[in-house]
């Protein structure tokens, strides 16, 4: 394995590898990996021949009250989980590698980037749109490994691969969680412990929904609410929305008859957490 930081070395190597005929899988993270990530790099690992992880905080799909500088980082013990994962390469450039001075180019996700948690993240899909393409740009890959928790995210990028025409094949893997059912987040090292314990509670929501569901219910209010009851369960919890939405233009849907996307963003204290389960 090895360790790129710059760009046109990265483009280099992705263009030997293509012109050898070779397929490479990307897996793009903020770093401070965990065992979500690592199932996704266990997805590229078995369907590429080259395995590309890339961890990069993103300064652009951060607010300016957002938790950027704290973000959790640790290169090398994710130095060391890529290796034993069997990544080929780790591209981990810096912020001025990939912003220079005089850097004004974005890509603007339309209205989806705008529900859900671009209410109150209003910039943050466009720095995802913004830092992702630049890495199918850079790294090339034929698939591109993504998680079910950031189920807003994986929708945006679908759209901007049709969008724009990009030949390159979206993976969505399944959410992986802690043994009490709390989605693995890089942000749960925030968490107090008694916060720790609360947050159990956005999983027996989700469960709350499919078990509804499973029984036979399909108006998104009665499920909702089913769901606030579960949520208010955690006193230290501040729910930042809940909804259930259609999957394509993430738009709110009162009757489920086709397939939706049941998502929630819920603060403790100033750690943002969200959960997700898809109906229908």
């Amino acid at each position: 394995m090895i360790i790129v930081n710059n760009i046109d070395e990265m483009h280099d190597l992705s263009n030997k590898w293509r012109q050898d005929g070779k397929s490479i899988g990307l897996v793009p993270t903020m770093g401070y990996l965990h065992e979500g990530h690592l199932s996704l790099i266990n997805a590229a690992r078995g369907e590429n021949d080259i395995v590309v992880t890339s961890i990069f905080v993103n300064p652009s799909q951060f607010g300016p009250n957002e938790d950027f500088e704290r973000y959790p980082r640790d290169m090398e013990a994710d130095s060391a989980a890529c290796e034993l994962a069997g990544v080929d390469v780790i591209f981990a450039p810096d912020a001025q590698e990939m912003y220079p001075e005089g850097y004004t180019t974005y890509v603007e996700p339309g209205a989806i980037g705008q529900r859900l948690c671009g209410v109150t993240r209003p910039i943050h899909f466009r720095g995802v749109c913004t830092v992702v393409l630049k890495l199918f740009n850079i790294i090339q890959p034929l698939n591109a490994y993504f998680g079910q928790k950031d189920a807003q995210q994986y929708l945006i990028l679908k759209r901007m691969v049709a969008d724009l025409n990009l030949d390159i094949n979206l993976h969505r893997m399944p959410i992986i969680r802690e043994a009490d059912g709390l989605a693995k987040s890089s942000r749960n090292v925030y968490l107090t412990p008694e916060q720790r314990e609360q947050a159990t509670m956005l999983f027996a929501a989700v469960k709350k929904a499919e078990q509804l569901y499973r029984a036979g219910e399909r108006d998104s209010a009665t499920i909702l609410a089913a769901m606030s009851d579960e949520l208010a369960k955690a006193s230290l919890a501040k729910v930042d929305y809940l909804q259930i939405v259609e999957t394509d233009n993430l738009l709110p849907v009162q009757h489920i008859d086709r397939e939706v996307l049941v998502a929630m963003a819920v603060y403790f204290g100033s750690t943002r957490l969200i959960d997700n389960t898809i109906l229908g």
